[in-house]
């Protein structure tokens, strides 16, 4: 067992180790996913709708500002879902709550007013910021309640739970039994999966087909049996099996690296590979990673 755990330790250390050789090149930041959007409407409708607002309009932005999702309550004005979007839009690129520049409008800086000349700029109440680790991950935007006052405090309660709700996530420590761990290499398992990554056990009998993850880091780590695996040069016949993943006969060209029990292998993402021959039984532990 404490062989398996120190495997485990080295795969996750290569892991930041290729993480932090890349960091000098580009900048990693939180977004939110469709999942997240949603997670977080609910929040918002559930709030609404248990403390009496007459309607409400949601609209979830990601980091860079673009609509993930909207949801409006039955009888809420129709302008509403298009005024939510401007407040979370707001709230995102300003990196602010819009009930601040509200305020700093009423106060009489009028001139904030041109704004929308040259930047995207709904300064109404109800536009708060999604802050994860420091950084905006996006916003949420909230109009057609019983007034501006609480379609502000519908939007700050839905982000401060959802924020709340990933903070006790993400500290919780996964342990997996090694029963579990054991009959998942019998059939390929996902042992564990998180924002950005999954840890998987699977095995080969032979040969499988050519692979490309167009957004997934594969790193391997070979527990028993030996393979030779080609990298790199061109999918034949290639077809697309799901988004971001595609498969193929095999690998025109491309290098030979021969892979054993106890080497890890890390496969950047949109690089073919393909297990040609395969000593069986061939057992491996799986990080894909989709992290910059």
């Amino acid at each position: 067992m404490k062989n398996r755990f120190r495997s485990i330790l080295a795969v996750g250390s290569l892991c930041m180790a290729c993480a932090g050789a890349r960091a000098a090149d580009i900048a990693s930041r939180p977004t939110l996913t469709l999942e997240g959007a949603k997670a977080l409407a609910g929040a918002a409708i559930q709030y609404a709708e248990g403390h009496g607002a007459p309607g409400a309009a949601v609209a979830i932005v990601d980091a860079g500002g673009v609509l993930l999702y909207a949801e409006r309550l039955d009888g809420t004005f129709q302008n509403a879902a298009t005024i939510s979007m401007g407040k979370a839009r707001t709230a995102v690129l300003f990196g602010k709550p819009t009930r601040v520049f509200e305020d700093i409008v009423n106060k009489g800086r009028y001139s904030m007013l041109a704004l929308p000349d040259i930047a995207p700029f709904t300064p109404l109440m109800g536009g708060v910021p999604i802050e994860i680790g420091g950084q905006v991950a996006g916003a949420i935007g909230v109009s057609g309640a019983a007034s501006a006052a609480q379609d502000d405090e519908i939007a700050a309660a839905a982000a401060s739970e959802f924020v709340k709700q990933r903070a006790a996530r993400d500290a919780q420590v996964i342990v997996v039994p090694r029963a579990t761990v054991d009959a998942g290499f019998a059939r390929d398992a996902r042992l564990s999966s998180g924002d950005g990554f999954r840890v998987e056990t699977s095995h080969r009998q032979g040969p499988g087909e050519a692979e490309v993850h167009v957004h997934d880091t594969d790193i391997f780590y070979v527990q028993k049996g030996s393979a030779d695996l080609i990298v790199g040069g061109k999918v034949g016949d290639e077809r697309q099996t799901a988004e971001g993943e595609i498969r193929g006969s095999g690998i025109v060209g491309g290098d030979t690296r021969h892979i054993a029990a106890g080497d890890v292998v890390v496969i950047p993402r949109g690089v073919p590979h393909w297990f040609k021959r395969v000593n069986a039984p061939f057992t491996y532990y799986v990080v894909k990673s989709t992290a910059p």
